[in-house]
């Protein structure tokens, strides 16, 4: 899925991180999934931790405002927040957070696209994003769930310069000529927001499945087999959504 030669250029998802209720509740259940560990992060915008894999960052945990749902965020990696939180505004999306300072790790911008999905924007300093990707344990693909399809790639090609490619009733984001992310129409909503669905790689997804049960979590789908491998929809002890995707060790 995501080629590891891509992971910080401009335009290509960077970084996640889980907008939780409780920071201790929310790593119990993802350290005891998919094997993180955790270190303190950035708290200038609250209680903040990034998750590791064998001592590779892979996403960050931070506590919801309240009010706000418990969701994943997807950040894609910009050489200047300021340049892309404008070129956002111009292409019709809006910008909600920053551009600010996280402290020495890099800046951020959490905005909504065109049809009101919540996205982040990361310009690394410190901190350049993920270290681990599309292997057990780690994110491994990203995509856009949404009721505009043509709308959302026109603003995603346009804000951060990626090429979008149709395939079939979907498209891809692609950066160098890797793909990226992808970009689903609205029969994937299943009554849900417009969203960045963020899939985490896993060795069995069964297995998986059954463990996030056990500690608390709830299954949304069935594992079922795609092109891209098996995979799982579910909600996480706090009712944040994640997707699992089966990948060798």
């Amino acid at each position: 899925m995501t080629d590891a030669r891509t992971l910080s250029a401009q335009g290509s998802p960077c970084w996640v991180s889980l907008m939780a209720r409780d920071l201790d509740t929310a790593g119990e259940f993802y350290g005891a999934l998919l094997g993180w560990e955790f270190k303190g992060g950035p708290t200038g915008l609250g209680p903040y931790v990034r998750a590791t894999l064998n001592g590779a960052p892979v996403a960050g945990l931070g506590v919801a405002p309240a009010g706000f749902p418990v969701e994943w965020t997807t950040y894609f990696a910009a050489d200047s927040t300021d340049g892309t939180a404008q070129r956002i505004r111009e292409c019709g999306g809006t910008v909600a957070v920053g551009p600010v300072q996280a402290e020495g790790a890099g800046r951020l911008v959490i905005a909504s696209d065109v049809s009101g999905a919540v996205f982040g924007v990361w310009e690394g300093q410190e901190h350049s994003g993920w270290q681990a990707v599309d292997v057990p344990g780690a994110p491994s693909w990203t995509e856009l769930i949404t009721p505009d399809l043509d709308g959302a790639a026109f603003f995603y090609g346009s804000v951060f310069g990626q090429a979008v490619e149709r395939r079939g009733p979907d498209a891809v984001l692609m950066v160098d000529g890797s793909v990226v992310a992808g970009i689903r129409g609205a029969t994937e909503l299943r009554g849900g927001p417009p969203r960045w669905r963020v899939y985490f790689a896993v060795t069995d997804v069964e297995e998986a499945v059954q463990r996030a049960v056990e500690l608390g979590g709830r299954l949304l789908v069935e594992p079922s087999d795609s092109p891209y491998g098996r995979y799982a929809r579910l909600l996480d002890r706090e009712g944040g959504r994640f997707s699992l995707v089966e990948r060798g060790n």
